[in-house]
C-alpha cells in the first residue's frame, strides 16, 4: 500500500471526519425534535380523548401501563411524563412563535422551563438562550433560580451607541443587571482583594454565573503606560463577541467616575493589547450597588462600552427592582432579535 506523504490527505481526513461529526448533530438535533413532537401529539391525544368521551385521569395512568408494556426498553410513557405531555400541549397550543422553538431543546429542559417559569415570555427567553448557549440541564436550572430573565431585561449599558450592531445583541446579553455570587464564603463586610481572590478560588462558577463564552485570562492584569503601572483586576476573553472584558470590581456603591477610569482601561487595552482580528474591548464594572438615575448620567457621554451591574451572595430579586422591569410589549421586543 502507498502511504501517502503530503498533507494532503490529513487535510481530507480532516473534512470527512467534520462531516461525519456534523452529520450526527444532526441526526441527533432531528431525534430530538421528532420526539418533542411526537410528546405533543400524545398530550393533544389525551386532552382531546378527555374532552370528546368524559374520560378522567384515570386514562392517564391506564395509558402509562399499556405503552410500556407495548414499548418495555423505551423510556418516557411514565404517568408523570404523560402528564407532561398534556400540560405542554395545553402551554403551547395557542402559541404560533414557541411552537416551533420548543423542539429545539430537550424534553429535560422543556420540562424545567415549563415547570419553573411563569409566562410564555420568560420561557422564550430561556429556550432561546440555553439553544445558544447550550446549557446542561443544571446551569439551565441555576440560571433560572438566579433570576436571569429579570436581570438581563434590567442591565445598565451605553452599548447601543457604542458597540457594532451586528454584535450588539450578543453583547448585551452578555452582560447581566445583577449577578448573583452564591458559591463564595464571603461576609458582609469584605474587602475588594477578597471578593478577587474568592472569585479567582471559584472561576469555573464565576464564569458560569458570567452567562456563557467566557473564558479567563487574568487577575491584576498588568497595563503600562509611559513608566506608570496600571493593573484590571479580572480580564476575560468573550469567544463570541472576540473581545478582551475588563471586569473591575468595587465594594460600594458606583460612582461616576468608575466609567471614567474604565473608559481608559478600555482604551489602553484596545492600543496595547487587542488583537488586530479582535473587537474592542468592553467593560464590565461590578458594585455592590447602583443608583439607576446616576448610572444614566454617568454613561450618557461615555464613548466605550461599559456595563454597569451589581453582585450579591444570595439568589432572589430585590423589591426595589421589581417597579424598572419593562412592559410585557417591550419585553417581547427585546426577545425577538435573540
Amino acid at each position: 500500500m502507498k502511504i501517502v506523504k503530503n498533507d494532503n490527505y490529513g487535510k481530507f481526513l480532516r473534512e470527512i471526519k467534520e462531516r461525519i461529526y456534523k452529520a450526527q448533530y444532526d441526526a441527533l438535533k432531528a431525534v430530538n425534535k421528532e420526539l418533542i413532537f411526537l410528546y405533543r401529539d400524545i398530550g393533544r391525544g389525551v386532552v382531546e380523548k378527555q374532552k370528546k368521551y368524559g374520560w378522567g385521569k384515570s386514562v392517564v395512568e391506564k395509558l402509562a401501563e399499556d405503552l410500556q408494556k407495548e414499548f418495555p426498553g423505551i423510556k418516557g410513557f411514565s404517568s408523570r411524563n404523560i402528564w407532561n405531555m398534556r400540560i405542554f400541549y395545553l402551554l403551547y397550543k395557542n402559541s404560533q412563535k414557541l411552537q416551533p422553538l420548543v423542539a429545539e431543546i430537550s424534553w429535560v429542559k422543556n420540562i424545567i422551563i415549563m415547570e419553573k417559569c411563569k409566562d410564555d415570555l420568560e420561557r422564550e427567553f430561556y429556550i432561546k438562550i440555553t439553544k445558544k448557549y447550550g446549557w446542561t440541564k443544571n446551569i439551565l436550572i441555576h440560571q433560572i433560580e438566579n433570576k436571569s430573565y429579570e436581570k438581563f431585561l434590567l442591565n445598565q449599558t451605553n452599548f447601543d451607541k457604542t458597540v457594532p450592531e451586528k454584535y450588539r445583541r450578543q453583547a448585551k446579553l452578555a452582560v447581566k443587571d445583577e449577578y448573583t455570587f452564591d458559591f463564595l464564603e464571603l461576609c458582609d463586610e469584605h474587602s475588594e482583594k477578597q471578593l478577587e481572590i474568592e472569585l479567582i478560588n471559584n472561576v469555573r462558577k464565576f464564569l458560569i454565573e458570567m452567562g456563557g463564552y467566557f473564558t479567563f485570562i487574568g487577575n491584576q492584569y498588568r497595563i503600562e503606560i509611559e513608566d506608570n503601572e496600571y493593573f484590571i483586576d479580572l480580564l476575560l476573553y468573550h469567544r463570541v463577541l472576540r473581545c478582551l472584558v475588563a471586569v473591575e470590581l468595587k465594594i460600594g456603591s458606583f460612582k461616576p467616575e468608575y466609567a471614567g477610569k474604565m473608559q481608559f482601561y478600555l482604551s489602553a487595552l484596545d492600543d496595547k493589547s487587542k488583537l488586530k482580528d479582535e473587537n474592542p474591548a468592553i467593560g464590565i464594572i461590578l458594585c455592590k450597588s447602583k443608583k439607576r438615575t446616576i448610572v444614566e448620567y454617568a454613561l450618557r457621554s461615555v464613548n466605550k462600552p461599559i456595563g454597569i451591574a451589581t453582585y450579591k451572595i444570595t439568589d432572589k430579586l430585590p423589591k426595589r427592582l421589581q417597579k424598572y422591569l419593562p412592559s410585557s410589549k417591550k419585553i417581547s421586543e427585546k426577545l425577538k432579535n435573540m
